[in-house]
């Protein structure tokens, strides 16, 4: 007999709803954390229960039936629900005890704010922490975390929270590299880049610093590796100065002028502002941070 709606548990709507969102089950099973087999075999173990097809699969991926989109809108309702009661129960939690989950880009975790995440572990070893390492942001509305630090010229999202720092970035090089320049705008020197069109040499970004006649010749979609290629002698990585600066092996390029860059930010739901361990931790980061500001702000070359 199929299912009625109110006989449908939530458990099976969440694998329902990642799958709606990111249009494959690898792409579902991400975003729970789980693993490929268990998300097709509980969307056809929902399936079966209702009695009928949620989506049609491909190669490309799934795509929603007419059941499936009449059942989404109800599947978001619940989502929201849920992800709203838990964070007012969390907000009303006045023990500093418990679990964090913080989402940090992983570059983060190359510079003094490392060192900051990991006094806090040591200091309060009653609060479980649950790092969400990725260059992505954390959907704070859904729970996705409770708290992000976050590198960014603005925040739009239902967050509250406070500025850290007003950032710098720089171009950064081996010592060795460095030796070898001239005050020529860069011409001879390579850029180390992001996610540019293979086919181009140069991009705007690279017009606006002091090397603007330096050849784009790297695509790294991440500061890590970036800055790996730049002490390895490979060309210019343009990275926050306070992760330049933090990396032995790197030294900012001569002849340049930091420029203003984004904003560092603690951010959390303001349904969680109550909770005492989110708090105590933001309070014990701004705390280690402010004093330190000038690493983050610098602008002597």
């Amino acid at each position: 007999m199929p299912k009625r709606f109110s006989d449908i548990h939530w458990d099976d709507l969440k694998f329902f709803l990642e799958a709606a969102r990111n249009g494959t089950v690898r792409g579902a099973a991400a975003a729970l954390r789980t693993n490929h087999a268990t998300v097709s075999r509980r969307l056809t173990s929902l399936e079966a229960g209702l009695g009928a097809r949620l989506f049609d699969r491909s190669r490309d991926g799934l795509k929603l039936t007419q059941l499936g989109e009449d059942l989404q809108p109800f599947a978001v309702n619940v989502a929201e629900e849920i992800s709203a009661a838990s964070r007012a129960i969390a907000g009303h939690d006045e023990k500093p005890t418990g679990l964090i989950c913080i989402s940090v880009p992983p570059f983060m975790f190359h510079t003094s704010i490392g060192d900051d995440l990991a006094a806090f572990a040591a200091e309060y070893a009653n609060i479980d922490l649950h790092f969400d390492v990725s260059n992505s942001f954390a959907d704070l509305h859904r729970r996705e975390a409770d708290i992000s630090i976050r590198y960014a010229h603005s925040v739009t999202d239902n967050a509250v929270g406070r500025v850290l720092a007003n950032c710098t970035r720089a171009a950064y090089c081996s010592p060795k590299y460095a030796e070898g320049m001239l005050d020529n705008q860069g011409k001879g020197l390579n850029w180390i880049g992001w996610n540019e069109p293979e086919a181009e040499t140069t991009a705007d970004w690279i017009q606006k610093t002091d090397y603007p006649k330096a050849t784009l010749l790297y695509r790294v979609n991440d500061a890590i590796p970036q800055m790996v290629f730049a002490k390895a002698g490979a060309g210019l990585a343009f990275v926050p100065c306070f992760v330049g600066d933090w990396q032995e092996g790197l030294v900012r390029a001569p002849f340049q002028n930091p420029i203003q860059d984004r904003k560092l930010w603690v951010l959390m739901h303001r349904d969680m502002r109550k909770a005492a361990r989110v708090r105590l931790f933001v309070d014990f980061l701004v705390g280690r941070i402010e004093p330190r500001r000038s690493e983050f702000e610098s602008m002597a070359a």
